[in-house]
């Protein structure tokens, strides 16, 4: 007796903490459209099943990769450290940020250029000296700087995923469903920041077109790709380059040549998309310790975009058992290089 009466107390605790505790989160209400049937070029494969496995065991969390003229790949990693391979797989750690580095891509001069999270837009050189090229925009601070891509005329353009809620925080900004993230452009040749785009839903990745008239965005929470226009008659104007994907989009890659790669961290969530319309059941969700809090779907997806927004080729690893959540997606002589927020590899996929 005195057990059931023990349970009941805890739940009665519960739900009193539901229900008096203040949320952490204003959240609207958004009705998601019906997600795309994976059939088409999203028929589901194996490909990424096949993929090797760069320096398993001995790093976590490369979430973005970039490679260099001698062939080594640089990435960040969870605990602040930008590491190096080498072609004879022996890791070297280029400099620590301290932070949480994302995005990084190298310049004319082969700078690393890095979006961290927490210690904003940096620039490393080639002895490992870190410099700090931009904390704020408008006078509001980059709370979550993410992803980048650099122009022929040595432009950086990145995002800050959300000025409100940090890298840490990111389910709180899904569930707030509200537009906090901004495309920024940083002109190294006046150390000026200017935002192109604000009130993007989740900021995430950067690609720049092969001409370089236009440069993409993903917003992750509304499972979209916007498009921003640099040149041309449409100048300085955006609209949407390919709408209701079948999942997260994170990072955007251009191989110059026509193709965009787009990584995706997981698949949608149809809990999460029923619940969206309704912002009391998303500020009791809140309320959950984080342990309670939905987990992504174990599901390695990229998908190949050509420059009409068309989807011209997926590539999946149903299982998620070699690749998953996937980050990023970067084109190198003949193989995609994949990284993850929390793995302890980086994935390399030959293309046929």
């Amino acid at each position: 007796m005195k057990y059931y009466i023990a349970i009941a107390i805890a739940c009665l605790t519960f739900i009193l903490y539901m229900v008096l505790k203040q949320a952490p989160i204003t959240p609207e209400a958004y009705n998601p459209p019906k997600k795309p049937d994976f059939i088409g070029s999203l028929m589901p494969n194996s490909l990424l099943a096949t993929s090797e496995l760069l320096a398993q065991g001995k790093i976590k969390g490369a979430e973005d990769t970039c490679i260099d003229s001698l062939g080594r790949i640089y990435a960040g990693v969870e605990d602040g450290k930008i590491i190096r391979i080498l072609p004879n797989n022996q890791l070297e750690t280029v400099a620590v940020t301290h932070g949480r580095p994302l995005g990084l891509h190298l310049d004319k001069n082969e700078n690393l250029i890095v979006c961290d999270a927490f210690k904003g837009l940096l620039a490393i050189d080639k002895q490992g000296k870190i410099t700090t090229l931009c904390l704020e925009a408008e006078g509001i601070p980059l709370f979550f700087t993410d992803d980048l891509d650099i122009a022929s005329d040595g432009m950086i353009y990145f995002t800050d995923a959300s000025y409100k809620f940090h890298q840490k925080e990111y389910l709180l900004d899904i569930l707030e469903s509200k537009p906090y993230g901004r495309l920024l452009k940083y002109d190294p040749n006046l150390n000026q920041v200017t935002v192109l785009i604000r009130d993007l839903y989740f900021a995430n990745g950067v690609a720049l077109s092969q001409n370089e008239d236009f440069i993409l965005v993903n917003e992750s929470t509304r499972y979209r790709i916007t498009r921003f226009w640099l040149k041309g008659t449409r100048s300085g104007t955006q609209d949407i380059f390919i709408d209701n994907l079948p999942g997260f989009p994170d990072n955007i890659s251009s191989n110059r040549h026509g193709t965009f790669w787009v990584a995706f961290f997981t698949l949608r969530n149809d809990l999460m998309d029923s619940i969206h319309p309704y912002p009391y059941i998303k500020s009791l969700i809140a309320k959950l310790p984080h342990w309670l809090y939905p987990k992504p779907q174990k599901y390695g997806l990229v998908l190949a975009l050509d420059e009409k927004g068309t989807i011209i080729r997926s590539l999946h690893d149903p299982a998620g058992k070699r690749i998953s959540q996937v980050t990023s997606v970067n084109e190198h002589q003949g193989a995609l290089y994949l990284g993850n927020l929390d793995y302890d590899y980086i994935g390399k996929y030959t293309l046929p």
